[in-house]
């Protein structure tokens, strides 16, 4: 099928075809997270091309210019240097699926990248809903505030999440890996909110997480594995008072915040001001 500069038929079709497959992946029935992938393009939030695909760290170049090439699983590189990349659509649409980001919910994303997650977050929580997008790198924030322009309901904050203040989230959505999320993600829950994060407790350890703010506390369910570059301030040891094992760290049920309450024998690991329970909230 022909192409002329990544426009026409079979542009279409790739993007209808990730679409039906972002919308697999995520486990969801809501039928919104398919046109919504279909409507957002990948291209607008990457680097001009050809562009770099990360493949077991390798790097391979795409032939030439046409968008077609981006419409599949694949990481594509933002900034080789720093090891960072857009992710992996599979499990951002399963981890968007499990968040279930609904109309007039403000999420907080912490990582934007280049903003195409959150561009995908921002049109689910449409009408009345907004995003406020965290970025610590300059470049990356600018090229997010650059492509996010014509996204109304999203402000790009150049600033350190781990240190901020965050506003008040329905959805926290984490995309660098922390040894602990800070009591103030926590904190910054509305009631029925909900925090993904990467959990990675130990250097052969990497969780995605799912953490629900309930009457009766923080629910927590490890969703898959998930490898993320380090969280900037939030990736330290320095917090850790007792290290998960492998198999311990799959138990955990919740998250408790050491006001609340302190470690018990249901404990899997203890950090400084919370830790991780294998017992559900009670």
């Amino acid at each position: 099928m022909e192409r002329v500069r990544g426009t026409g038929k079979s542009l279409e079709e790739a993007r209808g075809f990730y679409a039906k497959q972002m919308a697999a992946a995520s486990r969801s029935a809501d039928p919104r997270l398919e046109r919504v992938f279909a409507m957002v393009p990948r291209e607008a939030f990457l680097p001009p091309p050809p562009w770099h695909v990360l493949i077991n760290d390798h790097i391979v170049e795409t032939p030439g210019s046409d968008p077609s090439y981006l419409y599949q699983n694949s990481l594509i590189v933002l900034d080789a240097r720093k090891g960072i990349n857009n992710g992996e659509p599979f499990l951002h649409a399963g981890w968007i699926g499990a968040v279930a980001p609904q109309p007039g919910e403000h999420v907080v994303h912490i990582g934007t990248g280049m903003g195409y997650y959150t561009a995908i977050l921002s049109m689910l929580v449409l009408d009345g809903g907004s995003v406020t997008a965290y970025e610590i790198d300059v470049w990356l924030a600018a090229a997010a505030a650059r492509n996010l322009e014509p996204f109304d309901n999203v402000t790009v904050v150049n600033a350190d999440a781990v240190a901020a203040r965050l506003p008040a989230a329905d959805v926290i959505y984490v995309n660098a890996g922390v040894v602990a999320p800070p009591a103030s993600w926590l904190q910054a829950l509305k009631p029925g909110g909900r925090l993904v994060f990467p959990w990675r407790p130990a250097r052969d350890i990497g969780i995605a997480m799912l953490v629900t703010r309930l009457a009766a506390g923080f629910s927590a369910q490890p969703l898959s594995r998930a490898w993320f570059i380090p969280c900037v301030g939030a990736s330290e040891d320095a917090r850790t008072i007792r290290r998960p094992g492998y198999r311990s760290a799959w138990k955990t049920r919740a998250i408790v915040l050491d006001v609340e309450r302190e470690p018990d024998d249901s404990a899997v690991a203890v950090y400084s001001g919370l830790w991780f329970s294998s017992q559900p909230p009670a």
